[in-house]
């Protein structure tokens, strides 16, 4: 069986963060999507899980926090291009994303974050094939 990732973010408007994810490239799955949740598909291994924050809080027993005031975790999604990590985040800022930070330009990577209208994070990445093989060249 394929490994997948399945990563869950509450949301107060299940309506815009389905549009959102959809506008970003990702695919909604009908099959995993009601009322409470939407499964976003991004690829055939990973897919976002898009729940009511009443939803997501019958999952844990831990306080559910708003991502627009605290960081829980930053999701890296690697791309095949500048050009496309580009194109990403054209379309995520046009349906309400934010660019909370500046992209960073390492020489051998190129990265842009990209806040959904929630406040969670993804992180859109292309790194130079040779890096991604052999390693930055300051940490050979």
């Amino acid at each position: 069986m394929t490994k997948q990732v399945f990563v869950n973010f509450a949301t107060d408007d299940l309506e815009r963060s389905e549009a959102f994810y959809v506008a970003i490239g990702c695919e909604i799955n009908p099959l995993f999507s009601d009322d409470n949740a939407k499964c976003a598909v991004w690829s055939e291994e990973i897919f976002f899980m898009l729940l009511t924050r009443e939803f997501f809080s019958t999952f844990t027993k831990k306080q559910v926090p708003n991502a627009r005031e605290v960081a829980q975790v930053l999701v890296a999604l690697s791309l095949d291009s500048r050009d496309e990590v580009d194109k990403v985040l054209a379309a995520g800022l046009a349906a309400g994303g934010a660019e909370p930070v500046p992209a960073q330009e390492l020489g051998f990577m190129y990265s842009r974050d990209l806040e959904d209208p929630d406040g969670n994070v993804l992180e859109f990445v292309y790194m130079d094939p040779a890096a991604a093989a052999d390693g930055p060249p300051d940490m050979a």
